[in-house]
């Protein structure tokens, strides 16, 4: 099946449920912040969107309050924009884009109170804001050209269109792995290229001229792709399933021909690919860790107690669960087990912070599209 059609959070409102699990996601829309007003002051510098309709498109937007918090900011920062240059507010036209298993009607259900929330902070000092879905990759067109002054997107862009191709040799690994061979970085490496490059591509289509795009997104801190910040927490993952394979839980057929479509570039990668594409200018590019439990605000201790470890490991892989249920299961099929699976993965998540403490690189930029 395409990943296309499989790929999506855990839906419902589960405790294993994305809805429930997304505080990693918002702690890095949270972080955006000041990146977001920044480039909503230059745009607004340009006189492209005051007085008019300010249209926003969300991609790879989820289905948690995040969604609708990433709204909340940009209406807000726009708002006061409008007020220091004794501006009218525009109206709001919110594009919320992910592919099509998307929980998009749990959406719906808060917007009721998103409008609410709207009208009674602001009142009569916003236009109207429309809010609508757009189902489909971002790695193809998703809307009319020139039609969007802000793209935003955040924790999407490292997830790829594809599994690469010729990794067959990657064998009890998900992803690359410091036991990978060379071609397998190499292939998901060039993945992202084609990818990425095809997604600036696209979007140099869609936003206007001095239009901008704001990306956050999982990398790596150094150009090794073997770093444990881009290989760590999936060797967990796998030694888990591998453990499964052990007792006889999961066929080794099955691991073998599994792995995750998705990539963290080091920021040398992502300055190349924009410069080579060229539709668009990089404004500022910004990195930031967070710890793998977004509940650990322990930024200064380089490994956890045993303890602290089973803590850290057990919120940790309730996330990753919610993130990756999906796949899994369409993959090894309803038979696996997927609690005895994460059990697993909790112990050996915990035994590894309990040695080292790594987080989770983060790349931030923010792109204007050139004349």
């Amino acid at each position: 099946m395409a990943l296309v059609n499989i790929l999506h959070m855990a839906t419902g409102h589960e405790d294993s449920s994305y809805a429930k699990n997304s505080l990693l996601q918002e702690t890095v829309i949270q972080k955006a912040i000041p990146c977001l007003n920044h480039t909503i002051k230059g745009i607004a510098s340009r006189d492209i969107f005051l007085d008019g309709c300010f249209k926003i498109a969300d991609l790879g937007c989820g289905s948690s309050r995040n969604t609708l918090l990433v709204a909340s900011n940009i209406i807000d920062i726009v708002i006061e924009v409008c007020k220091e240059n004794n501006h009218k507010p525009p109206q709001f036209q919110v594009c919320l884009n992910d592919l099509f298993g998307n929980d998009f009607n749990n959406l719906f259900k808060l917007l009721p109170e998103f409008y609410a929330k709207l009208k009674r902070e602001k009142g009569e000092n916003v236009g109207p804001c429309i809010v609508s879905a757009v189902p489909g990759s971002f790695y193809g067109r998703l809307f009319p050209d020139k039609s969007l002054h802000l793209v935003h997107s955040s924790f999407s862009v490292h997830w790829l269109s594809q599994v690469p191709e010729g990794i067959e040799n990657n064998t009890l690994n998900i992803y690359p792995a410091k036991t990978s061979p060379p071609n397998v970085f190499q292939a998901y490496a060039k993945q992202f290229r084609i990818d990425f490059t095809n997604f600036l591509k696209l979007r140099s289509k869609e936003i206007v001229r001095g239009g901008c795009m704001i990306l956050t997104f999982l990398g790596r801190s150094i150009a090794d792709p073997t770093s444990d910040d881009n290989c760590s927490l999936w060797e967990q993952l796998a030694q888990s399933l591998q453990d499964m394979v052990k007792e006889g839980l999961v066929r080794e057929s099955n691991l073998n021909s599994f792995n995750l479509p998705l990539y963290y570039p080091c920021v040398d990668e992502v300055r190349d690919a924009i410069k080579n594409e060229g539709s668009f200018s990089l404004d500022n590019l910004t990195v930031f860790q967070v710890n793998w439990d977004p509940q650990d605000t322990d930024y200064t201790n380089t490994n956890d107690s045993i303890d602290l470890g089973e803590k850290h490991g057990r919120n940790t892989a309730k996330h990753i669960r919610a993130v990756t249920e999906p796949l899994l299961t369409s993959h090894f099929g309803n038979s696996i087990n997927v609690v005895a699976l994460f059990k697993k993965f909790e112990k050996h998540l915990a035994e590894h912070l309990a040695n080292k403490k790594t987080r989770y690189f983060n790349i931030l930029i923010s792109l204007t599209k050139n004349e």
